[in-house]
């Protein structure tokens, strides 16, 4: 047995897609990314590993406030928060928090966008991974 299932890890990562509808708003789409068993480096114990396709540099955002009007993404990319608490708002209405740990695929880069607002304590910090290929996710 390996030692991730030893540990009772889960075999997969959950996360929110936010996604551009047909009518040109924004919504969250449940997902999640298979993890598989890898041994990265000698003497190191395997590890759940999943795989993020990334276009171009990553960037670090460092924010004393978070809170914007409603916005396309600039690209397709992975938000990763490092640090804070964000809100997130489709143009359906819905909410979601993400912080710390919480990995968002962001794909709605046309029309009305979504809204984020910083929630709690500054500074808000967050890694964005723009992305090419996004055919390693599935959809729950």
């Amino acid at each position: 047995m390996s030692a991730v299932r030893a540990a009772g890890l889960a075999k997969t990562l959950r996360y929110s897609r936010i996604v551009r509808t047909a009518d040109g708003g924004s919504r969250f789409v449940d997902a999640e990314l298979d993890l598989a068993d890898r041994t990265l480096a000698t003497g190191v114990p395997a590890m759940a590993v999943a795989g993020l396709s990334s276009a171009a540099t990553v960037t670090y955002l460092r924010s004393a406030q978070f809170d914007s009007d409603p916005h396309p993404a600039p690209a397709e990319q992975w938000v990763v928060m490092l640090r804070g608490l964000i809100e997130v708002t489709t143009s359906d209405g819905r909410r979601r928090r993400f912080g710390p740990g919480d990995l968002v695929h962001v794909e709605d880069t046309d029309g009305q966008g979504h809204v984020t607002v910083g929630v709690g304590d500054a500074p808000f910090e967050a890694l964005f991974v723009p992305t090419t290929d996004f055919s390693i996710a599935t959809e729950n």
